[in-house]
């Protein structure tokens, strides 16, 4: 590796997440240590920050299999990062989520004589497992999030490391209930239900019309209930928004706010069921796929829930309603009015999502992965000067 002063580390992510994830830590290693350099591919968190960026990362933002254009597309850019890493102007390579892709760059960098750190591991406990095998021989160093994995990625003879995880260290609450019912014009009297659609566009097509007539079914029973839907940063303006602001409140940037001030959220599965959780918020986890992939999903996918909230408490603090079913939305809306109108059912979930956050460790664990990163490069310096 070269000299401390020009430590640069080759970083890739291909997902909002994972860009947000991928940001943090970048903040915290050059905080550590400000000769550490970046360059890779990311999005808007991590172009922000000033790193060299070979390709942002919203392209290659995927739901399902890729169809052909697809196909080339990551072909061409695995063969820029080819074509990169072949001229050596990095000291290591670290991989953030994104395992369809990123996997297969751990490979390459391996063998072609790279530290390889892989950051928020793949999660094979649920699906892929053969994946371990990759991670096995092509990965140097595995950071895991989640508190089971450790031990499960230890029972496969790989060396996880887990120190909390970065997503508390993300979620902050700045407006209060009184301003933010100011500014959206909400009545402190009546029930909030807010509605998180996803964050990917093929995710926001299938999820946002079947979201508005859940609402419908709910505004039904509940007339004085107040609807919110959050548009998640990155996504464009289309047809399918103007259609829903018709509808009901659409807003940006105030997810945490919207999330903390409800009295119920229906959740797209992903990210945002643990950021609910840790909030504290009741909510319902629901997932549409086309009929063809999720019977192709039921029979890979080797997990008992969908929500990684009830993955880690082992139980269903929030009920899962995932299918193809034609009564799905009637079952939402039931299950949301039920949320609703029961405040010891709301008290119950709320106390068992108190139980996660202790689960999922203390704040800080961006500087402790952080921390542990430098200590691990500088050692493998040390060992080749």
């Amino acid at each position: 590796m070269n000299s401390e002063a020009s430590c640069k580390i080759f970083i890739i992510t291909g997902e909002l997440s994972g860009d947000l994830y991928g940001s943090l830590l970048i903040k915290r290693i050059k905080e550590v240590n400000a000769a550490f350099q970046f360059v890779g591919i990311g999005g808007p968190k991590m172009r922000s920050l000033g790193i060299d960026i070979l390709f942002s990362a919203e392209p290659l933002a995927l739901v399902g299999l890729p169809n052909p254009s697809e196909l080339k597309k990551y072909w061409f850019v695995y063969k820029k990062i080819k074509d990169f890493l072949a001229k050596k102007l990095v000291d290591a390579v670290v991989l953030v989520d994104f395992p369809g892709f990123n996997l297969k760059i751990a490979k390459l960098a391996k063998e072609m004589g790279y530290p390889v750190i892989y950051y928020i591991a793949p999660q094979v406990w649920a699906w892929h497992k053969r994946r371990i095998k990759i991670l096995k021989k092509y990965v140097d160093r595995l950071y895991v999030v989640l508190p089971f994995e450790k031990e499960f990625f230890h029972s496969h003879e790989i060396p996880a490391v887990f120190l909390g995880h970065p997503i508390l260290d993300l979620i902050k609450v700045n407006l209060s209930k009184e301003m933010l019912f100011e500014i959206y014009g909400l009545d402190e009297e009546k029930p909030i239900l807010s509605f998180f659609p996803g964050s990917r566009e093929k995710e926001i097509q299938r999820h946002v019309p079947h979201f508005l007539k859940v609402y419908r079914m709910v505004k039904e029973k509940v007339p004085e209930v107040q609807g919110i839907m959050v548009k998640a940063l990155g996504l464009k303006d289309s047809f399918i928004w103007e259609g829903a602001k018709k509808e009901i409140k659409v807003v940006e940037n105030t997810q945490y706010e919207v999330l903390k001030y409800s009295t119920a959220a229906l959740l797209a599965s992903g990210t945002i069921t643990l950021e609910s959780a840790i909030i504290g918020t009741p909510a319902v986890v629901t997932y549409s796929l086309p009929y063809w992939m999720l019977s192709l999903a039921k029979r890979l996918v080797k997990v008992p829930f969908i929500s990684l909230p009830n993955l880690i408490l082992g139980k269903e603090v929030y009920p899962e309603v995932v299918g193809f079913k034609k009564n799905q939305e009637e079952i939402i809306a039931k299950r949301l009015i039920e949320i609703l109108k029961d405040r010891t059912q709301q008290e119950r979930i709320k106390r068992d999502l108190e139980d996660l956050k202790r689960l999922l460790g203390a704040p800080g664990a961006s500087w402790r992965i952080a921390e542990d990163m430098i200590r691990y490069l500088m050692s493998l310096k040390r060992k080749v000067s």
